[in-house]
Parts: structure tokens; sequence; C-alpha cells
């Protein structure tokens, strides 16, 4: 359902004024999961999600800093306070539900994909890597393949490249560019999987003014069609859209 843009702008700044207290919204994020989020070659956070959380923070009317944090602790580090969101290509999970909260998704439930250094590579039953505490590494975990879990996403393709694992599987949006990038060296196997409820930011579960901030937000980016147009501008044509 439609809203009308001026009653969308007329909530999102009565939220943004409930939590005007806080002087900085600190942005939790990894900085290695291009192109979601990445650090570039002036040693800043750059990526679809750091557009779109200034974006959000803009329109809300918040001043944010942005935070990086390794991919394994960034749950704990949220609900302990060290920033105050995450956005860093985190699917919407029953599991992560019951420990914070998330605001609606911004990026619509995607494939997640097999990569291997050859078609014939045994990606059902062999030794497959992906990163850990993914929604990935659980659905490795449960087939019939031999998990190999590294600490970030990097590590997992290199494992295939060095024949440390039969296939790397991740989101088709990341391995999309390094298949494309290897010169034939990486190709796609298997068939792709759909996982997980789209992606979207994580808040303690405390922080429900901040949510709904965020919420309305996202809503307004959704209605004036700017949210797809940055889905477009980071990940192209073929990606889904609202």
């Amino acid at each position: 359902m439609k809203l009308h843009l001026a009653t969308a702008a007329a909530a999102l700044t009565l939220a943004a004024s409930a939590v005007s207290a806080q002087d900085v919204i600190r942005m939790g994020t990894e900085g290695a999961y291009p192109p979601y989020n990445f650090i570039n070659d002036a040693g800043e956070v750059d990526g679809f999600e750091i557009e779109l959380g200034n974006e959000l923070c803009a329109r809300a009317e918040l001043e944010c800093e942005w935070v990086t944090n390794e991919w394994d602790s960034i749950i704990p580090n949220l609900v302990s306070s060290n920033y105050d969101t995450i956005m860093a290509g985190m699917s919407i999970t029953d599991e992560r539900d019951e420990v914070i909260d998330f605001t609606q998704d911004y990026y619509p439930p995607t494939e997640s994909a097999y990569v291997a250094a050859a078609e014939d590579a045994d990606w059902e039953t062999g030794v497959v890597a992906a990163q850990a505490t993914t929604i990935q590494a659980a659905h490795v975990a449960e087939g019939d393949a031999a998990l190999l879990e590294f600490a970030t996403p990097e590590e997992t393709v290199a494992a295939v490249r060095n024949g440390e694992a039969d296939a790397v599987f991740a989101d088709y949006d990341f391995l999309k560019p390094v298949v494309e990038s290897s010169g034939g060296e990486l190709v796609f196997v298997g068939e792709p999987v759909p996982l997980g409820g789209g992606i979207g930011m994580g808040l303690r579960e405390s922080d429900a003014e901040l949510k709904d901030t965020f919420d309305e937000a996202i809503t307004a980016m959704k209605e004036d069609g700017t949210l797809n147009e940055m889905l477009v501008k980071w990940f192209g044509d073929e990606i889904g859209q609202y």
C-alpha cells in the first residue's frame, strides 16, 4: 500500500524528535563485504549500505558516524552498546531476531550461490567454504558437504583458489563480481538457493524509537524510488526492487 509522502514525512519528523536526545548514532558495519560495505582506497567505509545509511540519517535529521567491527562479534558488540545499529549485509532471520531487533528490509530477499574452480567440483558432498555465523554457513552445515568456516568473505574465496575447499557458498551478489573478474578461474556451480528474509538494519531490542525512526526513513525511500536507484547503482539492473 502506498503512503502519502506528506504523511510519511510528518511521521518521520515526529519519530526523529523522539530520539534526538542521542547526540551521535554509531552505525556498525563490517567494512569487508563489497559491494554492500567495504574500505575504499582512501581508507574510508564505502558501499551500498554506507550510502544508504548516510541518506537515512540525513532524512531522519540524525548525526551518525560509522564504526567497523569484525563479523563474528558484530551482534554481541551491538548488544554491548559499542554502536547503535548494524548495517552489514545481515539477513533477517528468526534466530537473530531473538537476540536483536530489525527494521524492515532495505534489500529484498535474494539468492545464495556456489562458486568453484571447475564446473565438475563437488559442491554437494565435498568441502564448502562459508563465512562463519552466516545463513550460508548454517545451510551448508545442514547438508552433506563438509563446512569450512572463515572469519571473512575474502578468505572463503581464497580457500577455493588455493584448493583448500571445493566450493564457496555466499550471497550471489557478493560472488557475481568475484566470478566476473576472475578471468574464468572461478565459475558458478549448482543451483542458486533462496535464503533469508531480506537484509535489514539491526538494533537493540530496547531501541524501539530509533527503530521506528529508521523504518520511517526506509519507507520514504521506497516510496520516492531513491532506494531502488541505489540498488541498481550498486548491484545492477537484475537486482530485485521495491
